[in-house]
Parts: C-alpha cells; structure tokens; sequence
C-alpha cells in the first residue's frame, strides 16, 4: 500500500503547481488556445466522447510496453525535501536503453544530500519505487509477457494497481482500503461532484490537441471537497485521431490512514508513427502512520527513440 502511494503520477506547464517547491519540470509543451464550443450528437464532440475513450484506450500503457523494443536515451532527476520543502538530496543519471544485449549502460550519474541508509539501501519507499518502475524497465528487453506479475509478490501487486489508475482512469482500484471506490469517477454517483471541460491547443508547437479537464465542483462544501480524491484529471488528445498523448493526476487525501498530496504528468510522442513515452513528472508527499513521511519530486525525459 505504502508503494502504491509513493508513485502516483504531473501535466504541469498550462497548471499550477499543487506543492509550492522547487519544480524539475520546466518544458513547456502544451498551449491551450481557447474554449472547444461544445456541439452534441454529430455534430461534434461531447462529454461522453472523451469519456468512451479515455476508459476503453489500452494504447497509453501499450506505449510503456513498446518502448523497450528501441534504444532511446533517458535522464532522470530525482529530488527530496525536508518539511520546508527545501530540497535534502538529488540524484542525477544520463541512461541509454538497447533492446538486445546488455540492456542499460549509464552515461552518467550523480547524486547528493542524503538518500541512503547506513545498509546501502534508499531511505525513502518514493525512491525505491522509482528505482523498481523505471530502472528495471531499463534492464530489460521487449517480450510478450510484460503485462503479466512476475512472482506474485507485494511489489508486482502495487504495480499492478498503479496500472490501473494511471492507464484505466475511472475504475476502481481494487484492494486498497478507503481508496478503491474513490477512483471511479465517472460514475453517475461521482460524476455529480466533478465539472467536465474540453479546450483546444497545441503540442510540441506542431500537433493540434484537445485537453479534457475534470476537476471537482467549486461550489461543493469544504467537507464534499476534501473527502473526494482525485482533484483533478486531465487527458490530452490528439485532434487528428483522437490518440492519447498525456495525462495529468492531482489527488489528494487526509484521512485516519493516509495523508497524501501528489501530482503526475505522463506525456507521449509520436516515432515513426508508434506512440512511445517522452516524459513522466511527479511532485509527492505522503505519510502514513507509523512511516517516515517522505517528500520528493523527479522528471524522467525519454528521446532518440531507434530500432537497433
């Protein structure tokens, strides 16, 4: 559970950041133009239309699958941060990714502050999570069998959970106590909370885009607001085919057992025709009784996608 919420995932740039610190992620990708004028029926576009897709789109997690399959560069900047959000520690690495051979070679890396234990191993669960999510894809080649649980164990379980509210937003995720019925928002008791808009924009200043924004009703009570999770979902499409190219999570939750505030942004890019993932952004804190409350951020840029 505590893996679970140490990587929720940041579509920062048209947002403002939830966590007032320092923020690794300074690119700016996505300008809005302005309102989409909202047609129903054939004539357009609805509500309902990006719902459809955003809940039945299995392409978005394929993309995370299909990446291995190319060399591509990765750098990855890691940050954590004492109670005054002043940051503690940093990890720097420059990684390359092979499909064949030896899979990862590290160009470089860096790291400062404190991080570690006295046994060698991180101090904080976020960092570790990291380590398990993206350094171990890097270790590895493509195989059919990448969507399955490798042993069974707490670990392959969390991940799996963490599939589900990042690629299958709106469902429920099960086996998390006080969490599960939280996440399907598109429910018709949930939808009532929530406020549901689509805007026009460019990506990477060349792909015309929509970017569907749900976000809690302002006019709900303190109380409404605060015991609802999920602040924010945005998904940003692109207009040509209606292909996912980015989401943005903001959650949020006080409650006996978890305090947890955290923002995520994952964005993909289009090579040779395959969608395949160009940048994740997190910024966290989380606690729980009886654990370290952990503080941390980091930026993961993916680029120079190659068939061996």
């Amino acid at each position: 559970m505590i893996l679970f919420l140490g990587l929720v995932f940041n579509f920062k740039y048209a947002f403002s950041q939830a966590i007032p610190r320092f923020n690794p992620d300074t690119l700016l990708t996505v300008k809005i133009d302005k309102d989409v004028v909202v047609k129903v029926g054939k004539s357009g576009l609805n509500v309902e239309d990006f719902i459809h897709e955003i809940v039945t789109d299995t392409s978005f997690y394929e993309a995370f699958r299909n990446m291995k399959k190319y060399s591509f560069t990765a750098e990855n900047s890691i940050y954590t941060y004492n109670k005054k959000n002043k940051v503690v520690g940093s990890i720097y690495r420059k990684l390359q990714h092979s499909p064949t051979g030896n899979h990862l070679k590290i160009i470089s890396e860096k790291s400062e502050g404190d991080l570690y234990k006295r046994n060698g191993d991180y101090d904080l669960t976020t960092l570790k999570l990291f380590d398990y999510i993206f350094m171990r894809a890097y270790k590895s080649g493509y195989t059919a069998e990448d969507d399955k649980s490798d042993d069974g164990s707490k670990s392959e379980s969390y991940k799996d959970k963490l599939k589900t509210l990042i690629f299958s937003p709106g469902r429920p995720v099960k086996g998390v106590p006080f969490i599960s019925s939280k996440t399907e928002i598109f429910t018709a008791n949930m939808r009532q909370d929530y406020d549901y808009r689509f805007f026009k924009g460019m990506y990477l200043d060349s792909i015309p885009v929509y970017r569907f924004k749900v976000t809690v009703k302002n006019d709900l009570s303190k109380g409404e607001k605060d015991g609802i999770m999920i602040k924010e979902l945005t998904t940003i499409f692109d207009q040509r085919n209606f292909q996912i190219l980015g989401r943005y999570i903001d959650m949020k939750l006080n409650n006996l057992a978890f305090d947890f505030d955290v923002q995520m942004n994952i964005e993909m890019g289009y090579f040779d025709g395959e969608i395949l993932p160009t940048k994740v952004s997190y910024q966290g804190n989380w606690d729980v009784p009886f654990k370290k409350e952990e503080r941390a951020s980091f930026l993961v840029l993916q680029k120079g996608y190659s068939m061996p």
